[in-house]
């Protein structure tokens, strides 16, 4: 018989604690433990109790969603999905991703409404993947400072050409490490940022917005038609599909459209299908085996794939199965992949085979 999986869920209202634990307890591969009302109770239940998962809230009294997070990961590290209403508050949902959640799912706006029934799907499937995260790769992203817009504009921006495209592609626990890469990685570079994860469409605004105080690019929303820009990073759910053309002008834009079995291997091909050599796709932690056709594709236009570490991914999937088909140029611990890509930059050449 195959082991449940074992989740805490934790929440103060008495209601949406019980409506979680119905969820959860209609899929025969999830058992409740129990539940618990802030996250000191948290806390206390799962040095106890040794949940595989726990569903988390983040507006609660005593010690709340994001108190507890940091207190989990250093105390009784577990994967943690959060469920929660403040789909617009950009801080608490660029924190919560930056600390290493498992994902960040609006939670229906009450226990009764309509909504919680299309949610079940969601939450059900989020709890089932966070179980095989490995949590030893789990790290939060450190960041020193914000960016003001003025200080960015005179500081960085030189209107410095657009020559290359970086196409990165990830599933759940990917906004951390796209956090981490944008920190360190110079928006001087002559390239602009398309990242395509796994992300709702109802956070990614709030997400955005603050992500783009928080490190010197200009981080926006893809948005169908856009030109993209040097210096900006175009952040885009896997929910839809995200393409690459050219406009009537001949200018390189972005193309939304309906969801895609293989998101992924769409960016990457059209991506390529116009930049050509000065391509470069980037696999980063995550879920399935979507990337590496699109790999294959960057590759046959002479543009240069890489991914993040097998050894160092939270969900090594994505990463693993490109290196499999053999269509990795680089493989790359998070804190040498900035410096590689501008690297490249500079000397096109210096990479032509699988590294690690």
């Amino acid at each position: 018989m195959e082991k449940k999986i074992k989740v805490l869920v934790v929440d103060d209202t008495a209601i949406m604690r019980n409506a979680v634990t119905q969820i959860l307890q209609e899929d025969p591969m999830i058992q409740v433990l129990g539940s618990a009302k802030n996250g000191l109770d948290a806390l206390d239940k799962i040095k106890c109790l040794r949940p595989d998962v726990v569903t988390l809230d983040i507006d609660m009294p005593v010690m709340n969603g994001l108190s507890a997070i940091r207190h989990i990961m250093i105390e009784s590290p577990v994967p943690i999905v959060i469920l929660s209403s403040l789909i617009r508050d950009g801080s608490v949902i660029f924190e919560a991703l930056r600390l290493g959640v498992v994902d960040f799912v609006p939670k229906p706006s009450t226990a009764l409404s309509m909504d919680i029934d299309g949610s079940k799907q969601q939450i059900t499937d989020r709890i089932k993947t966070a179980v095989a995260m490995t949590m030893e790769n789990v790290h939060r992203v450190r960041l020193a400072r914000k960016w003001n817009t003025t200080e960015r504009v005179e500081r960085l921006y030189k209107f410095y050409p657009l020559e290359y495209i970086i196409v990165i592609g990830t599933t759940l626990s990917g906004p951390n490490t796209v956090i981490r890469l944008l920190s360190k990685l110079s928006p001087t570079i002559p390239a602009t940022v398309i990242v395509h994860q796994e992300i709702s469409p109802k956070v990614i605004l709030s997400f955005a917005r603050e992500f783009n105080e928080h490190v010197p690019w200009k981080v926006e929303v893809a948005e169908h038609g856009e030109v993209v820009e040097q210096g900006t990073c175009y952040i885009s759910s896997n929910e839809y599909s995200l393409s690459i053309r050219l406009n009537e002008k001949g200018e390189a834009c972005l193309n939304s459209g309906a969801g895609t079995d293989h998101p992924l291997n769409l960016l990457f091909s059209s991506a390529a299908s116009i930049f050509r050599s000065n391509t470069i796709g980037i696999l980063l932690s995550g879920v399935g085996d979507d990337g590496a056709e699109g790999f294959a594709e960057i590759k046959r236009k002479s543009g240069t794939t890489m991914v993040k570490a097998v050894r160092c991914c939270v969900f090594p999937n994505l990463t693993d199965n490109a290196i499999q088909k053999g269509v990795v140029d680089i493989a790359y611990d998070d804190h040498k992949l900035p410096g590689t890509i501008e690297a490249l930059m500079t000397n096109p050449n210096l990479y032509g085979k699988y590294n690690e």
